[in-house]
C-alpha cells in the first residue's frame, strides 16, 4: 500500500467515524424533539392546573435546550 493509498484509507476511517457520531446527535436529537412533542400535547389538557403547565413548560424548556446543545454538537462551525 502505497503512502497515497494510506492517506485516503485514514481518511475513510475519519469521515465514517464522524458520520457515525453524526447519526448518534440526531438520534438523540430526535428523542428530545419526540418528547417535546408529547409535552406539548400534553399541554393541551384543558383539566390541567397553572402548575401543572408551568412544569410541564419547565421540562419543555430543558428539553429545547438539550436540543440546541446537540445541535451544537452537530455542526459547530455553524450554529452560534
Amino acid at each position: 500500500m502505497n503512502e497515497e493509498t494510506k492517506e485516503h484509507a485514514a481518511f475513510l476511517k475519519q469521515q465514517l467515524e464522524w458520520s457515525r457520531e453524526q447519526a448518534l446527535l440526531l438520534e438523540a436529537i430526535e428523542r428530545k424533539l419526540i418528547e417535546m412533542r408529547e409535552l406539548a400535547e400534553a399541554s393541551l389538557d384543558s383539566g390541567l392546573s397553572q402548575l401543572e403547565r408551568e412544569s410541564l413548560n419547565e421540562q419543555f424548556q430543558q428539553l429545547q435546550g438539550e436540543v440546541i446543545e446537540l445541535q451544537r454538537k452537530a455542526a459547530p462551525e455553524t450554529l452560534h
